[in-house]
């Protein structure tokens, strides 16, 4: 049910649209960076505040262990698909329950390129194991209280919103 609920939220926000997706990159549509930098935000207030008051023990929440190099070039690699494809996993899978013959072909890229990788796993195992650093958070990298983390978060999207709203804004002015 959350994922039907997700999907339907993401195709009311014209998510499951490649062409909304690809304005990010021109710069002249940054929604998908507000709403994503907001679920962001909303995600750690919520964590944090939840663990503060009790509800939540944090040391139970799972953490995937970082492996820096590996989980770098991860990213490179699926930002560069989601550039050239317009979608993203969560925004190909409303895509797909909309109709979309584009996010059909991404998703099944999205399962071929599964199919590769654990067909390439034996060989490259040791490269996506390297660089373990267990499970770590940003105030044990920067050696801050959880709660400075959390500000400093917040300043970061309320700033990053602030630019994405000028960038916006100059690019229309160039179109």
């Amino acid at each position: 049910m959350l994922g039907i609920g997700f999907g339907f939220c993401l195709e009311r926000a014209g998510f499951g649209s490649a062409r909304k997706l690809a304005a990010q990159f021109y710069l002249y549509d940054m929604s998908v960076f507000k709403v994503m930098f907001t679920a962001i935000v909303t995600a750690l207030l919520g964590v944090t505040y939840l663990g503060w008051i009790g509800w939540l023990d944090l040391s139970q929440v799972y953490l995937v262990p970082t492996h820096l190099g590996p989980q770098v070039v991860g990213g490179l690699v699926l930002g560069v698909g989601f550039v050239v494809g317009g979608y993203c996993p969560g925004t190909s899978a409303a895509a797909v329950a909309t109709g979309r013959v584009d996010g059909m072909l991404y998703a099944l890229g999205i399962f071929a390129g599964t199919f590769v990788y654990a067909e390439v796993y034996p060989a490259i195992k040791d490269f996506v194991n390297a660089n373990a650093m267990g499970q770590v958070t940003l105030p044990e990298v920067f050696g801050l209280p959880w709660g400075v983390v959390a500000f400093a978060v917040v300043v970061v999207a309320v700033l990053g919103f602030w630019a994405a709203t000028h960038i916006e804004r100059w690019a229309r002015s160039r179109a």
